[in-house]
């Protein structure tokens, strides 16, 4: 098994861009899983621009799989005094998989504060039942996860209510918070439209849309609390909002996703 600070380290510099390659341990089937992908073009872009600013929002589309060794490509698409707009290609054995856009911007001085996301009743993730315990085979790289279930549905379970939260952490020991490893972990659960059947089905993520409410990426133990929330599924589709605090509960990020739902 390849640690995750040692996969997103082993990167290399290939031509004007950048290689990975990705054990058989991360992999979703075939394929890198989206939340990992993500991660990968984030510590492909750090790595080409060195210091940027603190992360504050991300446009990301999964826009095929990505098989076999990968190849990055980071660009600039324009800098200025106090931010940097930068998109990361992503390309496997198939082609273009991923494409992400992110926004890099230094804080300044507001006289504007305004916040609204509150926190849940926090339960110790030592006190909640394991939340992958019964996840397939082929979701390989759970093996890195650990998850734990607060509350909302379960996966496949019928329910009405498509929702679900759950404390989330890399196994990896001593791993430090980052919002590369963050990226793995915030796409790792399943869809909350799962929830509505009874019986596995392929649902896959297409886009994800994140904004960064801290630019202090930290928790205690690794922990991460994430709440997924189906607001419609129709039409072979869903529309996914997401939230995620730290272990104290602080919100650290907001962000949606559209899901491709078959079946």
């Amino acid at each position: 098994m390849t640690e995750f600070t040692a996969l997103m380290s082993s990167m290399t510099r290939s031509g004007d861009g950048w290689a990975a390659h990705v054990s058989d341990d991360w992999l979703q089937g075939r394929t890198v899983y989206g939340g990992l992908a993500a991660a990968l073009c984030m510590q492909a872009a750090l790595n080409e621009f060195g210091a940027v600013p603190p992360l504050r929002s991300a446009q990301i589309a999964f826009v095929g799989p990505a098989p076999g060794p990968l190849q990055l490509r980071a660009s600039v698409l324009r800098k200025g005094k106090s931010t940097l707009f930068a998109s990361v290609d992503l390309v496997g054995e198939a082609g273009l998989a991923t494409r992400a856009m992110f926004c890099f911007g230094a804080a300044r001085e507001s006289a504007f504060a305004h916040v609204v996301t509150g926190t849940p009743e926090l339960k110790a993730p030592e006190h909640c039942p394991d939340f992958f315990r019964r996840a397939p085979p082929t979701l390989r790289f759970l093996e890195h996860i650990e998850g734990r279930h607060m509350g909302g549905s379960m996966p496949f379970s019928g329910s009405e209510d498509p929702q679900m939260m759950l404390w989330l952490r890399h196994r990896e020991p001593g791993i430090q918070p980052s919002l590369v490893a963050l990226l793995a972990l915030a796409d790792a659960p399943p869809p909350a439209a799962s929830v509505r059947s009874t019986t596995p089905s392929p649902i896959s993520t297409m886009t994800w849309s994140i904004d960064m409410l801290t630019d202090e990426i930290t928790t205690d133990d690794g922990w991460w609390l994430i709440r997924n929330v189906a607001e419609q599924i129709v039409g072979g589709y869903s529309s996914q909002a997401m939230t995620l605090w730290n272990r104290n509960g602080r919100p650290i990020m907001a962000s949606r996703q559209n899901i491709a739902v078959f079946g």
